[in-house]
């Protein structure tokens, strides 16, 4: 195994650390006894995950290391760390922290797109899964909404206006990606019973 995919499974293992120091720092508002480390551990665990990702894609391509087992595995992790820090922020009790359906919305999203591509695979034995523009912008946006709540220091009891915005921009870039990924699925299966009938 090479040390791009290395960083890759590190960057996985970061992410129950970082749910861990998460969920430990909410317990401890909720007692009124607040521990900043367990913020502070779980700020840099989330960091640290993310320049992991843009250091084994560095490496892969700087000396040409890439495989077919990190292609696959480098997007899992990245949604996997995505995933942890919008539905941890949604769950736990941090301030400003994210609404409940926000995660819900999120999660819906994703379990919708992974058992279309498992139906497509199913009826038609192949998926063709490109990124699509709305898909960048809602990862780029729910991003910044997590990397704000985590830095968000100052906000101790109303959710700022602007994280308010950019949620519901995030929200509505969601249901945007995951109607077209729907909609190219939907294509997909409609060309396929179309060159069938055809041949």
């Amino acid at each position: 195994m090479n040390l791009p995919n290395k960083i890759t499974i590190f960057r996985i293992i970061l992410i129950p650390v970082f749910i861990c120091f998460a969920i430990a720092y909410s317990d401890s508002l909720e007692s009124d006894s607040e521990k900043v480390w367990l913020r502070v551990a779980a700020l840099l665990s989330f960091a640290l995950a993310s320049i992991s990702d843009a250091l084994d894609g560095f490496l892969a391509r700087h000396y040409h290391t890439k495989t077919s087992f990190g292609r696959t595995l480098d997007p899992v992790a990245d949604k996997l760390l995505l995933l942890a820090g919008i539905v941890t922020l949604s769950l736990t009790h941090w301030q400003p922290g994210l609404p409940l359906w926000f995660g819900f919305l999120v999660i819906g999203r994703d379990l919708i797109i992974v058992a279309g591509v498992l139906f497509i695979r199913g009826r038609i034995g192949q998926v063709k899964m490109k990124p699509i523009w709305s898909g960048k912008i809602c990862t780029a946006l729910q991003l910044s909404c997590v990397c704000w709540v985590l830095l968000d220091v100052w906000s101790q009891e109303t959710r700022p206006v602007t994280l308010s915005v950019l949620i519901y921009l995030a929200a509505l870039f969601t249901l945007i990606s995951g109607l077209q990924y729907i909609w190219n699925g939907r294509c997909q299966l409609k060309n396929s019973s179309h060159h069938a009938s055809e041949s």
